[in-house]
């Protein structure tokens, strides 16, 4: 920022007109807000209005918009809060958050520098200095951007009013606050020990920040000082307990500046340091991509990846799975009697229930084929013909009592969506046959179902081992039974030796398995591609969406990750 000498006080003058850039000086600051328009200076509307003289009403003139920006953002830079807010169509909340902008957050010295307008909005850079206790200062640079509406009742043009036009980060109820962060900082360890940062494992971002607000605490760290978004919502106990609710897991505290480092405490995680480098090189290769890798026998997660790193899709994307939920669908229908991998079932062009007629891709049918190679196939009638002998709760009670999905009670260690098969009625209970309708998943969802099915007994996936902090961790109330487990494993190897996921499943044989999907999904020209598999002892998922058929996308990127961990 450099050292800056002040004015004396002195009184407010109007904005000077200099070819063409309003110059506003505040008195007493010694900064100036630079309205790059192409206009001069504009005169205050209101103050030729009268009793008499009709609200004033239709767009905004370029003039209305200037004025206003520029008033708004001259009281703000220099310390009026007052004016300022007044200048806002929610002069409480403005107010509010404008005041803390000085006392909570520390942010001292603003300079605003407002842009070329858009319409009725007005982008404008801040540079300011975050100035804390003990001497504790950092520079603070950013974007924003303001607009400004007609005030219905009397025509006045204010700025509209959100908590965002402060910073971009912020969610109108949300503060900016300096102070001890929140959370001490971790450090997080892969499962030899090595440290995982973002540098070396793009992906991990949101992870990371997983780990920072579970463990943060308890890991025997100490927290820095930062200036911090703080989000609104409520601190509840929700199922897990963990004191936070759904909406703040899913939009968490954010750091903004940190004016000291704190002292990390330690993590150490399940993820593999050769198959986590493996998933951030093979979501590269397709866009909109993720991958999870975890170990069956433990439920132990050892890669974990996406393509955008904005959002974990791979443990709290929240898809239609398509086909690979014909693995639950399966065990339901060996468990009742309605299929068996070696008996004749039938496989037509289409089968209706509920008033939807269903088919097959390219309308394909099987004549006097087995179970296993309708299955292998995907064939979609070969299960919807079934639905009629069952009832709207199976599915559902199959996928949380054998594969334990849908309670949300995972608990591994970081947030995640627990998968959700809600009971359905008619035509939409069939579609979730085929991982449509109301069933929602994400890859270490699927990643976990396929491990069940290789060993017969559900193991909540985790990344921090249950016994760091005592945590319980989720169960199944039954296991598959001897017999449809073998069967279901017969499908499987099957599907990876000689159907739609051959190809990608090659060389990888004889302990393996897989299954393939395609979900269609309303406005995508391409369906979602999804494949989920095993290797001995590991077990693999991964969707592509928009992406097309699952054996052609996310097929290739699930076999090399299996083959990495060979």
């Amino acid at each position: 920022m450099g050292n800056r000498r002040r004015a004396p006080e002195r009184g407010r003058t109007k904005p000077a007109v200099i070819g063409g850039m309003i110059a506003v000086v505040v008195g007493g600051a010694g900064f100036g807000v630079y309205a790059l328009y192409g206009g001069g200076a504009a005169a205050d509307d209101s103050s030729a209005a009268s009793d008499t003289k009709p609200v004033k009403s239709g767009p905004l003139s370029a003039t209305e918009v200037k004025s206003t920006a520029t008033a708004f953002l001259t009281a703000w830079q220099g310390g009026d809060v007052t004016t300022a807010a007044a200048a806002t169509n929610d002069t409480a909340a403005a107010r509010t958050l404008l005041t803390g902008y000085g006392k909570e957050a520390y942010i001292k010295d603003v300079t605003l520098t407002a842009k070329k307008r858009s319409g009725d909005a007005v982008p404008f850079s801040v540079k300011g200095t975050v100035a804390y206790k003990g001497g504790l200062t950092k520079p603070l640079t950013y974007e924003s951007e303001l607009t400004v509406v007609r005030r219905v009742k009397d025509g006045k043009p204010l700025v509209d009013w959100h908590s965002a036009v402060v910073h971009p980060d912020l969610k109108d109820g949300d503060k900016l606050v300096t102070g001890e962060a929140g959370t001490p900082p971790v450090k997080a360890l892969d499962r030899d020990g090595g440290e995982l940062t973002t540098a070396k494992y793009p992906s991990l971002g949101t992870v990371l920040d997983g780990l920072r607000e579970k463990f943060g605490k308890t890991a025997g760290g100490k927290a820095g000082i930062e200036l911090r978004v703080i989000r609104a919502e409520a601190k509840s106990k929700d199922a897990k307990g963990s004191g936070k609710t759904a909406a703040s897991e899913e939009n968490p505290d954010k750091t903004l500046v940190e004016l000291s480092k704190g002292t990390p405490g330690t993590v150490r995680t399940t993820l593999s340091p050769g198959l986590q480098t493996a998933a951030e090189q093979q979501v590269t290769k397709k866009a909109k991509s993720s991958a999870v890798v975890i170990r069956p026998s433990t439920g132990e997660i050892l890669a974990v990846a996406n393509a955008g790193h904005g959002f974990n899709t791979a443990f709290q994307g929240s898809l239609a799975p398509g086909s690979t939920m014909k693995i639950i669908t399966a065990s339901l229908l060996i468990d009742k009697g309605l299929a068996s991998a070696d008996e004749q079932h039938p496989c037509p062009k289409y089968s209706t229930y509920g008033g939807w007629k269903f088919q097959n891709d390219d309308k394909f049918e099987i004549k006097g084929g087995t179970f296993k190679a309708s299955f292998a196939r995907s064939c979609n009638t070969a299960f919807i013909s079934q639905a009629k002998k069952l009832n709207d709760d199976d599915l559902t009670k199959q996928a949380q009592q054998v594969f334990g999905l849908g309670m949300d009670n995972w608990a591994i260690g970081v947030p995640t969506f627990d998968g959700s098969v809600p009971v359905q009625s008619q035509a939409q209970m069939a579609a979730s046959l085929l991982g449509q309708g109301g069933v929602r998943m994400n890859p270490l969802n699927m990643a976990s179902v396929v491990a069940t099915a290789k060993t017969g007994t559900f193991h909540q996936p985790y990344l921090v081992s249950p016994t760091v902090d005592k945590r319980t961790v989720a169960k199944a109330s039954r296991s598959l039974s001897a017999g449809t487990q073998a069967q279901l494993k017969e499908l499987l190897q099957y599907t990876a030796a000689a159907g739609t996921a051959a190809e990608a499943m090659a060389g990888l044989g004889p302990d393996f398995g897989a299954k393939t999907g395609s979900a269609e999904v309303d406005g995508q020209k391409k369906p979602n591609g999804w494949f989920t598999a095993w290797k001995g002892d590991l077990a693999a998922a991964g969707v592509v969406q928009q992406g097309g058929h699952g054996g052609d996308t996310a097929g290739p990127i699930v076999a090399a990750l299996l083959k990495a961990g060979s």
